[in-house]
């Protein structure tokens, strides 16, 4: 067995798992919970339903209480919002303020007046 098949193996077992998982938490969440978005109040029907997620609230997706208290219901947006909301609040996911050093440093365009000239000569 070649090293890419074992791993190709072990990442399908590993996605497989993670969807049975998913559908198990989520399946009991749309049982607990009314189908409406926690955030924005949204309401959902079966036909738009795959939009409506299951948010893990202490983003913990192994913790998975049966009664729910570890669930709640945002639409892709909110969820979405979420958790670049704690991404922030961690400090890695937005730009810095006042001229931090994780801010871009490649600047496309710096040469170009130069190139220009050089094409108009």
């Amino acid at each position: 067995m070649k090293p890419t098949d074992k791993l190709d193996r072990i990442v399908l077992e590993a996605r497989r798992a993670a969807e049975k998982r998913e559908q198990g938490y989520r399946e009991q969440a749309l049982k607990l919970y009314p189908w409406i978005c926690g955030r924005c109040a949204r309401e959902f029907t079966r036909a738009n339903l795959r939009e409506l997620t299951v948010h893990h609230r202490d983003h913990d997706h192994d913790n998975n209480p049966s009664d729910g208290s570890n669930w709640e219901l945002l639409c892709l947006y909110c969820h979405d919002n979420e958790h670049q909301r704690r991404l922030e609040a961690a400090g890695g996911g937005s730009l810095p303020q006042g001229g931090g050093s994780s801010a871009a440093t490649h600047s496309p365009f710096a040469n170009l007046k130069t190139m220009l000239e050089k094409k108009q000569s």
